[in-house]
């Protein structure tokens, strides 16, 4: 008798472990990627024309048109930019973000874009694991800021403003508003029509990182695409803000105690709308 009891309840406990498997999505921690840090956190200016941008390493190449908020073109143009005195760190470290951010533990992944930094960030479970810089809305056509999520994609398109020009690797944020993010010119400063222009290696990595909406109709969403949360103020009166850490290398840094501020009125929401869409995709199969 106690034999077939304890076969019972282990059936039971089986059961239980199996039906909470089925309805429990278990949370996928992501190692800390080993990341080079540099020695030496200090910048100057120099003119443009004193490095030789072209003979530098794709990584050097990246990490000075990301200080700078830069493309190519604009960065040989300028007639001064601001140089990290090493240049043998990975990117991460000289951008603003933090790499680790343990509220989003739960969060598949999520985009960030600072308006103050002119900067963007993603985060996979947590875990940092893309920067970039970015240049958004001019004074006279701001960036909205707050909770988004992606929802259709282009390889290329027109914009809305202007039919002349090619946004390429374009995905849109906000419909209603013809905002989002794409490849373009970044001269260093906020230049856009209200989208994040961005680098095209950033925006081909971030069009292929975000989910697309699925539509019920053309007039209801029914699962929304990857989460964005647009942040800050640009104080276009003032230096630009990275010029600055030539005497405070640090001066634009988020802690992480700062994203989580963004990211809390708007948790339970994204959590909300994340597990519609494991549900959905459960139901495909």
């Amino acid at each position: 008798m106690k034999r077939i009891t304890g076969l019972i309840l282990l059936t039971f406990f089986l059961l239980l472990s199996c039906n909470r498997e089925n309805n429990e999505q278990p949370m996928l921690k992501r190692a800390l990627p080993e990341r080079i840090e540099p020695k030496n956190f200090t910048y100057s200016y120099i003119s443009s024309k004193e490095i030789h941008f072209d003979s530098l390493s794709s990584k050097e190449q990246d990490i000075i048109l990301a200080v700078n908020r830069m493309d190519k073109i604009h960065l040989k143009k300028a007639d001064s930019i601001l140089l990290p005195t090493d240049l043998s760190g990975d990117l991460e470290f000289y951008m603003p973000y933090p790499f680790e951010v343990k509220a989003l533990d739960s969060i598949k992944k999520i985009i960030f874009f600072s308006y103050p930094t002119e900067t963007f960030a993603t985060y996979e479970y947590g875990i940092l694991t893309h920067v970039g810089p970015t240049n958004m809305g001019k004074e006279t056509a701001l960036t909205p800021t707050g909770l988004f999520f992606t929802n259709w994609k282009a390889e290329e398109t027109t914009s809305t403003v202007n039919d002349e020009w090619l946004l390429k690797w374009n995905f849109n944020v906000a419909n209603n508003l013809g905002v989002g993010f794409h490849q373009y010119e970044l001269p260093g400063y906020p230049a856009s029509h209200s989208c994040m222009r961005l680098l095209e290696k950033d925006a081909k990595m971030l069009y292929d990182f975000a989910d697309q909406w699925v539509l019920e109709n053309n007039d209801v969403v029914k699962i929304k695409g990857t989460p964005v949360i647009i942040f800050g103020k640009y104080d276009f009166k003032a230096q630009k803000p990275w010029l600055a850490l030539k005497s405070n290398p640090k001066l634009l840094a988020f802690s992480e105690e700062d994203i989580e501020k963004e990211i809390t009125p708007h948790l339970n929401e994204i959590k909300k709308e994340e597990k519609i869409r494991d549900e959905y995709n459960a139901q495909k199969g």
